[in-house]
């Protein structure tokens, strides 16, 4: 079985948040089970810079095809079209956060290339069975692939969160030499405008996204973002399937980051991260309080509005909490008051640090993710492999990786709760608190937590038993 993953991001070289694990992963993964796995992705200046080598072995559309390989040994195609992406700053924006004001020619073309290349017309002699797809940036090839390819692969479209959908003018369909009738509700049009997002879920053959309950969440008005119709059509076409972590990067017992290493057996190590942490951030120095981290973008939708609105019944009740991300400016201020306002108890790192995002993990108490939707979510899958005890909202993917710790604390992982407010919030927390202040039964889920696996083989099994359905039976 031969597959064509094709993504805007890709560990180590180029990664805004988790679709750059996933397109990292889940090939290696797969590379392990025996399906044969090849990445497309843009030749980003960043990526340039990485590679030792990149030889070049065709042209496509003007662009020069070039091959290289990850670290995990995956082979890559990198489209490099120097006019779209030899430039500074990120993949989707400039150095000052805006969107790059092109992003529809340059991922309408690397949409459309990747099309090719999964086709007859492709110049390499390697051609893959299915062409995998994830999110909007690579919306446009299932369309391709529908439209007038000769012997197209069968096209697989992965959801990794619906909000981001991929919005342009109406002009770019001539700009982008697109068959005038795939501008149409059945098709890629969305309220006037050009949507790649919905071009790949209607065009494609088959459907994923990246956790069961997301699957359903998204066929709702309130997770929908308007393309819940066209979900709900195609809900036979669709499959929800959790993400995987890398469970020897994110190993308590191994992981070269962290101050002490521990494992389920003998915590000792967890107790030196966290004094660690509280000595960094100069929080008092208490074995007792519990601490909490998040890291997160700072965003609506993580629910970091949620999270300030109990920090300072946490810290009556004798919590410490630090922050580690980056993201919407009045909540990075809020943050930043808090912390001033609280300094023995509040810290926060505005910004990424991968390192400091280990140490959390191992020296924390407890793992905040309040968010109002989560696709999937990777952090409470390292915090639990962490013995680092998730309070998270039960959405998405969330709710399918988290088991709800029960009354007495004689189940559970983790502590999940369900209005997304304040309120909602302090109910899971003071549950935690609960079971925090009670040393054995805290130190019993926490072995229960560390013993459970979420490795990448098993979604690599499900989606390899796509692949072959798709293989015989193509739409």
């Amino acid at each position: 079985m031969r597959v064509l993953f094709v993504a805007s991001e890709c560990d180590p070289w180029v990664k805004t948040g988790g679709l750059g694990d996933v397109v990292a992963a889940l090939p290696a993964a797969l590379a392990r089970a025996g399906v044969e796995v090849r990445v497309c992705l843009p030749f980003y200046r960043s990526v340039r810079r990485q590679v030792d080598a990149a030889r070049s072995c065709a042209t496509v559309l003007g662009t020069v095809i070039r091959e290289a390989r990850l670290p995990s040994g995956v082979p890559v195609y990198a489209v490099d079209a120097p006019w779209l992406f030899d430039r500074d700053g990120g993949p989707y924006q400039d150095r000052s956060g805006q969107d790059w004001a092109d992003n529809g020619a340059r991922f309408g073309l690397f949409g459309r290339v990747s099309a090719i290349l999964a086709s007859a017309e492709s110049p390499l002699t390697w051609r893959p069975d299915i062409w995998h797809g994830h999110d909007w940036q690579a919306g446009l090839g299932p369309l391709w692939l529908k439209n007038g390819l000769a012997r197209p692969a069968a096209s697989l479209m992965t959801i990794h969160n619906l909000a981001f959908q991929g919005l342009f003018p109406p002009n770019l369909v001539a700009t982008l030499g697109l068959p005038p009738a795939t501008y149409a509700v059945e098709g890629a049009e969305f309220y006037g405008q050009l949507s790649f997002l919905k071009a790949g879920l209607h065009y494609a053959c088959a459907l994923t996204t990246v956790s069961p309950r997301y699957a359903c969440e998204i066929q709702e008005e309130t997770h929908g973002c308007g393309l819940q119709g066209l979900l709900r059509r195609r809900a036979g076409d669709l499959t929800g399937i959790v993400n995987g972590i890398d469970e020897q990067v994110w190993d308590p017992a191994r992981d070269p980051l962290i101050e002490a290493r521990y494992d389920a057996r003998d915590c000792a190590g967890k107790r030196l991260n966290k004094e660690s942490l509280q000595r960094r951030f100069g929080l008092s120095i208490d074995p007792a309080r519990p601490l909490l981290v998040t890291v997160s973008r700072l965003t609506w939708q993580k629910g970091i509005d949620i999270a300030v609105g109990v920090a300072d019944a946490w810290v009556e009740a004798g919590g410490q909490w630090i922050v580690l991300g980056s993201g919407e400016p009045d909540l990075e201020a809020t943050v930043r008051a808090l912390a001033d306002r609280h300094p023995q108890a509040i810290a926060a790192h505005i910004g990424f640090d991968e390192t400091l995002a280990h140490r959390l993990e191992a020296g924390a108490d407890l793992f905040l993710m309040p968010s109002r939707f989560e696709p999937c979510g990777l952090n409470q899958m390292y915090s639990q492999r962490y013995g680092t005890l998730p309070v998270a909202r039960a959405t998405g993917g969330l709710a399918d990786t988290i088991e709800d710790v029960d009354g007495d604390g004689a189940t559970g992982t983790g502590f999940l709760f369900d209005e997304a407010s304040p309120a909602g919030l302090w109910g899971a927390l003071a549950r935690a608190l609960s079971v925090y202040r009670d040393p054995p039964r805290f130190a019993a889920l926490r072995a229960r937590a560390m013993s459970r696996h979420f490795s990448w083989e098993q979604s690599a099994a499900r989606y390899a038993d796509i692949y072959e359905r798709l293989s015989r039976a193509p739409c």
